[in-house]
């Protein structure tokens, strides 16, 4: 997959093109619908399949006292176009300028002039431009004009609810429910972040565990114990992970990651991992002492192994 960080690393002489533009956050299922469709209709018309994105959610920009937490980073996302086989990606950086750029020169400068767009696949909503003035009936006047053809997309809703959205999935990571989340996601929640040394509890107390440091990518879960999985160079490894303050010891900073890798011992620090969750075990409590809380590990540990055996 060719990644284009601006219209200015296209070069001539590309496509011409079948494109789909979104925020693509989280590259759920709906997005994994709409990529598949993109990708039979440039098979079919001899096309190159390209994703327009966003190196950041537009709503930071022009509304960022609504604008939701990113479900993945930018790299991450990325990353996840790449496994769907798509020919390119285009990086459009959101900022003020960008905003402002008109509907129709929107068309202009990014879908024509430099990906030679022949069919442009959106959703019935699709907004685009200043003030997101432009919509369908526009985009079918201007592809009448620039030769190419507007086709609509349905949304993906499974067993016949809600279509699949990235609020949907944050509300899900919300409550902690990661299964469903990444049922809907396609993929399981990953947050990614370098082991940096904690407080040295959970070697104290018979459990070492990696700690994610606070700058880490992807949306972290609501605080509670989770089965899942701890991938480190390529190489996946069993893990009881635990999200939240660990009310039973004071002075924990907030919202902390941290994974105990099942059945081994390994060193970890400065490595950048991938944590995925599973599955939820329970929600994050505060313990009466030190016997209760190791005994409380020992069960999660184990019935994370029998989650993540299955």
């Amino acid at each position: 997959m060719r990644v284009f960080r601006s219209i200015a690393d296209i070069p001539d002489g590309f496509g011409p093109s079948a494109v789909t533009v979104g925020k693509f956050d989280g590259v759920h299922l709906g997005h994994r619908a709409v990529i598949a469709r993109l990708m039979s209709v440039a098979k079919a018309d001899r096309l190159s399949a390209v994703v327009v994105t966003f190196d950041r959610n537009p709503m930071s920009v022009v509304a960022p006292d609504r604008c939701p937490a990113d479900l993945v980073s930018l790299e991450q996302k990325l990353e996840l176009l790449e496994q769907t086989g798509i020919d390119a990606v285009l990086v459009l950086t959101f900022d003020l300028e960008l905003s402002k750029v008109p509907a129709e020169q929107f068309v202009e400068q990014f879908l024509v002039s430099k990906l030679h767009t022949k069919a442009l696949l959106v959703g019935s909503d699709f907004r685009y431009g200043a003030k997101a003035a432009g919509d369908v009936a526009l985009l079918r006047e201007l592809g009448e004009r620039d030769g190419f053809d507007v086709r609509l997309i349905d949304d993906v809703r499974p067993d016949g609810h809600d279509r699949v959205s990235s609020t949907w999935i944050r509300s899900l990571l919300g409550e902690g429910d990661v299964a469903y989340a990444g049922m809907l996601l396609g993929h399981p929640p990953t947050v990614r972040g370098m082991v940096v040394h904690g407080a040295q509890r959970g070697r104290q107390l018979g459990f070492p565990t990696a700690n994610l440091s606070p700058q880490c990518e992807g949306l972290i879960p609501a605080d509670g114990v989770y089965a899942g999985w701890l991938i480190d160079g390529g190489v996946r490894h069993p893990a009881a992970i635990s999200v939240g303050d660990n009310p039973t010891f004071e002075g924990v900073p907030q919202r902390q990651v941290e994974a105990y890798v099942i059945g081994e011992d390994i060193d970890l620090y400065d490595h950048v991992v991938d944590v995925e969750f599973a599955q939820r075990i329970r929600g994050m409590v505060a313990f009466s002492g030190i016997d209760p809380l190791i005994a409380q590990m020992k069960a999660d540990v184990d019935l994370a192994s029998e989650i993540l055996a299955d």
